[in-house]
Formats: structure tokens, sequence, C-alpha cells
């Protein structure tokens, strides 16, 4: 099934319940008094993350949801059933915004986790609530409050340890189907990875981590070039980036430019991303042979790093050497996790870019002068 992580729906917590008017009516007992009950409150709306789901794919077929409403009151002082909540089912790792004023709701992201999208209205209260020592037959009562309704927009992050970044056939698809199980399409043309795919990378009985490879990016990926930024924000929770250059890019570009390239619309993105811990990953050193290491070394000075990762995925140099080390930095990261402000800061940032993106969209005339989007929020 097709990977869809963004999603947007229409949700609306029930109404309550309207109180009742009523007086005691019993044979031989005068002036029974009222005894109209009050209404029921409505259900409220909540999402509830789920593992076993993996998209919002969902969403796109069953976009509105409405918990049940409350039922009236009644005489004999009987109160009205309260509306069941709703409880809707979503993917760990999802977002969720109000959709019209671009609010960041809250995130759920482990089994079970629950967050309230609509609350539910108030109930109506009977005309036996309004009876005193001076109003002794009350005839007020009063209605069930609306419901509270949203339009919410989901966006699916992946949970993932380390993400990968890099120019278009870079090598990423190759080196997480080396170290896990993970199978992405592999061709040696750009853009073959066209969704975020995720592989288990196992040590050993104890130790694994979680590894996403997104999409390539391309200059002026921030403005909505090629794929745009759609994926970054799957490296929103990630705690290490591995930055892969290849050693010998298929256009003979030059790969300092290519890594430069990739951290500028990394900090237009988001300067919560781009400040992330990274290495770099120097690929495909089977095709220089024995100059790979040569031409690695002579990029790290350009570049001014000093530790960095020379691998091959087809011949597994530097591969095992390279999932140690990750593992070391995770384990270091783990020790001392990182402020959840960054999260909210890449929220922010995310909003900021879709808004930019549509309000240039509109101010185009042309529409061959458009960047190439291929989301539309």
């Amino acid at each position: 099934m097709k990977f869809v992580d963004e999603a947007s729906v229409s949700v609306e917590a029930g109404k309550g319940g309207d109180g009742c008017l009523s007086f005691r009516r019993e044979k031989y007992i005068e002036k029974g008094g009222p005894d109209g009950g009050d209404g029921g409150d409505g259900g409220s709306v909540y999402l509830i993350g789920h593992e076993s789901l993996n998209t919002l794919v969902d969403f796109r077929f069953q976009p509105n949801y409405r918990a049940e409403k409350g039922q009236p009151g009644s005489g004999k002082d009987r109160s009205g059933a309260k509306g069941e909540d709703m409880y809707i089912r979503v993917p760990c790792g999802t977002s969720v915004f109000d959709e019209t004023t671009d609010i960041f709701l809250g995130d759920i992201n482990d089994q079970g986790e629950t967050l309230l999208v609509a609350l539910a209205g108030k109930k109506g209260l009977g005309n036996t609530r309004f009876k005193s020592s001076t109003n002794r037959a009350p005839r007020q009562t009063t209605k069930g409050e609306p419901g509270e309704s949203r339009k919410l927009r989901l966006e699916l992050k992946l949970i993932a340890d380390v993400g990968l970044l890099g120019i278009p056939n870079a090598g990423k698809s190759t080196l997480i189907s080396k170290v896990s199980a993970a199978r992405p399409k592999i061709a040696d043309y750009p853009f073959t990875t066209l969704v975020p795919n995720l592989g288990v990378v196992r040590l050993d009985d104890e130790k694994s981590f979680v590894m996403a490879d997104i999409p390539g990016l391309i200059g002026g990926a921030a403005d909505g070039a090629g794929l745009g930024v759609q994926f970054l924000k799957h490296l929103s929770r990630t705690r290490l980036l591995l930055h892969l250059v290849d050693l010998a890019p298929f256009d003979e570009s030059d790969p300092v430019e290519n890594f430069h390239i990739i951290e500028r619309e990394l900090k237009r993105y988001s300067e919560g991303i781009a400040n992330k811990k990274r290495r770099i990953v120097f690929t495909k050193a089977d095709l220089l042979g024995p100059q790979a290491l040569e031409e690695a070394e002579g990029l790290a000075r350009r570049l001014g790093v000093n530790d960095y990762n020379l691998v091959s995925t087809v011949t597994g140099l530097g591969v095992n050497e390279l999932i140690y080390q990750i593992e070391e930095q995770l384990q270091e990261s783990r020790e001392n996790p990182s402020s959840s402000q960054i999260l909210q800061e890449v929220h922010e940032f995310s909003s900021k870019r879709r808004q930019e993106i549509k309000d240039a969209r509109k101010n185009k005339s042309n529409e061959d002068e458009l960047p190439v989007v291929r989301y539309e929020p």
C-alpha cells in the first residue's frame, strides 16, 4: 500500500442532550413538583496511538468523524445517557495541527497515548435544577451545548534513531538495504526513492537502532523543487544524521558543492534539524578503487572535517565500522536526551515554509514559472 504521511480530517464532538421540562403526575399525589432530568454530555473525540498502523492512508477514504451526542433528559428525574467518546486510531509518530489556524496541538508517540482534539458539548439542565422556595414550578430548562468541531492536519513523522541525507543517487537506499532488512527500490538513476523507508539495524541480541532513508534533496528543495522538503519532517525525531557524500556523482558534479547544497536547504527548512549531530560518510569507494582513500581525505580537508567514514556497500568496506560508531554516538545521546523545544521549532519552521510556498504559487502569473512542487498541503 502506498505510503501516506499527511492527511486532513474533520472531527466533531457530540452535542449535549437537552434538559427536560416535566412535572410529577401521579394519582393521589397533589403538587408533585418538577421532575425533569438533565441531558447527557456529548462524546469527545480523541486520537490514540496504535503500533499496528504505519500510514495515514485510511483517512483518505474516511475523512469525517463525529462522536455520539448525549441523550435528552426525561421525567421522573431521569438523566439522559452520555454520548460515547470516539477514539480514532493513528500511527505512533503522528503530529496534529489545527488546519484552520495552523496551531500545533500535540504529538502521539507511544502505543495507547491519547490526545483530545474535540471537546464534547455540555449537557442541558432539566427544570428540577431551577426549583427553589420562591419558584416551586419552574419552567426553565437549558439546551445542550454543541460539541467542538475542528479540521485537523495529521502529519506522520517516522520515529527513527538515524536519518540519511544526501543528493539523489548518493547511495542511501543501498546502505539501508545493506545494514538492515529494508528492501527499498534501488536503481542507477536519481529519485529512485519516492517515499521514506525504515530499517532496523541489529548489532546483536541487545543492541539495535532504527534507520530512516528519505528521498534525496536538490537545490531549491525548500522552495518546492524536486520532491521538495515534505519528507524532511521525518528527520525531526532522529538523534543522528548521516550525510552521504557520493565520491563519484553520476553527473560529474563537485561532491563538496553537493554537500553544501543539502546543508543550505536544511538550514532554510529548520535550524533544529540543521543543528542535529551528524556524521559525514563518503560512499561508492569501489568506483575509485585505490584512489578512494586519497579522494576522501581531499574532500574532508575541503569540508573542514576530521571525523568521517569511507564505505562501499558493494564490497562492504567500512560498513561494519560505521555501524558500531553510530551505536556509540547514539548511546551518548540516549544518556543526554535533547529538549522537546527542537521538535516544536521544527513544527514552526515547517508551517512557515509551507505558507511561503503557497504564497509563491499564488503570486506566479505564469504556471510555467512555478517551482516544481509535488506536495500540496
